[in-house]
């Protein structure tokens, strides 16, 4: 008994040690992107009139870009809802030189399949929910809305 405890507990300990990768691995390999806790809190939208909504969104129209596919093309129309009036005059001021570059760069790393139907949306729109709300100077970008798309190959 006394030759076999070593070997015991090397075993034992060999296998807790590979449980514990094991663990590690999972988490670090199938949790979802971005999780923070920053991104996990949900932005509440206030309801507000037609007229308030007008004057705090914000168009992007006839945007045009490449997918990853090289092949494929995409049109779309984008409406932004900040915060705020002042949020909506900083958000026009950058949106040539901070917010197309985002959509791009988002645009760049999907495929012409992953904007299909209302889960390709959503999934575009909450990426740029995401990635422009830490650029904005001021306010916050409260909705992200595909107003027109089309994915057209070249």
């Amino acid at each position: 008994m006394k030759k076999m405890l070593p070997w015991i507990i090397t075993t034992l300990l060999s296998i807790a040690l590979i449980a514990i990768v094991a663990i590690v691995l999972f988490n670090q390999f199938f949790a979802e992107p971005g999780k923070s806790a920053e991104s996990a809190k949900p932005i509440n939208a206030k309801v507000i009139s037609a007229n308030e909504r007008v004057k705090v969104t914000s168009e992007l129209k006839d945007y045009r870009r490449n997918l990853k596919d090289p092949d494929y093309m995409v049109i779309m129309n984008f409406a932004f809802q900040l915060d705020s009036k002042k949020a909506k005059e900083d958000f026009d001021k950058i949106i040539e030189i901070e917010i197309k570059p985002i959509i791009s760069r988002i645009l760049a790393d999907l495929e012409p399949d992953d904007l299909l139907g209302s889960t390709g949306e959503d999934m575009l729109e909450s990426k740029l929910l995401n990635e422009i709300n830490p650029v904005l100077p001021k306010g916050k970008l409260v909705k992200v809305e595909i107003t027109d798309y089309m994915i057209t190959p070249m």
